[in-house]
């Protein structure tokens, strides 16, 4: 009988303690042996977001979480349980159709923020609003219209929850000439200390939507800290700056039932 622990998604594949299936959409496409290993687990690991929801129908655990997978990539779905939870966040406003999208400069001064709402990582899909021509073009590609308050800054915090711990903590700091903190926009990696009052937000943020699995965005402005986003889909950069190999890390905690 395989002991090891069941996975569908390709993270661990590489890892021989954990036995990872595959993704196949197709249920029955799995082996006899294979479907009764997937459903006499007590949990699976990495289900993907196609298995995620029917294992929750189910009553079977899974790691990540079903509510994180749920809101991954998804900014309008993460602005508004914010709202909900009084979560500080920037002010932030989404606009449907043109009616709305015409009273923009009613709520936003020039310059703000302006965002692909669903779908989009690493800074991918941000533009910083400056004028009527920027707004225009930005509209032209993207509906509905996510809009947030402009914060000026050259760096934010990004903090990493795997379970319920926090597992890496470290200020991203813009590159030159870029409002970005994104690494893959040029963001630099910081280990300087960060704010306890940063740490317990994030936590707090984290444990409040239901996310285990997630990088949290934070940026302090005029002594307040703000969530900006969290993120499913962080990367591993920081980690490897860290001296961390990521991979064995999450294995590790995988066997030792922290996960």
């Amino acid at each position: 009988m395989n002991s090891r622990p069941i996975a569908l998604g390709a993270r661990l594949k590489e890892i021989p303690s954990i036995h990872t299936l595959g993704f196949k959409p197709v249920f029955k496409d799995y082996s006899i042996e294979e479907q009764k290993l997937i459903l006499d687990a007590e949990k699976i690991y990495y289900p993907t977001a196609f298995y995620a929801d029917l294992f929750n129908a189910m009553g079977k655990q899974t790691f990540p979480s079903f509510h994180t997978y749920k809101f991954a990539m998804d900014k309008i779905k993460q602005t508004a349980i914010f709202h909900m939870l009084d979560i500080p966040h920037p002010k932030t406003r989404v606009f449907y159709g043109e009616k709305q999208k015409k009273t923009i400069l009613d709520f936003f001064s020039f310059p703000f923020i302006a965002k692909k709402a669903r779908g989009s990582a690493k800074g991918k899909g941000v533009f910083l609003i400056k004028n009527t021509g920027d707004l225009s073009s930005y509209l032209k590609d993207h509906s509905p219209a996510y809009i947030q308050e402009y914060l000026p800054n050259d760096r934010d915090m990004r903090i990493i929850i795997i379970g319920k711990k926090i597992r890496l903590a470290f200020w991203r700091i813009a590159g030159s000439d870029n409002f970005k903190t994104n690494l893959s926009q040029g963001g630099l990696v910081c280990f300087d200390p960060l704010p306890p009052e940063a740490l317990n937000l994030a936590s707090m943020a984290a444990l409040k939507c239901g996310w285990d699995d997630v990088g949290i965005d934070i940026m302090m402005h005029n002594g307040q800290f703000y969530v900006l986003e969290g993120n499913m889909k962080y990367g591993t950069r920081g980690f490897h700056a860290a001296g961390i190999d990521y991979k064995k890390m999450l294995a590790a905690l995988i066997l030792k039932g922290e996960l």
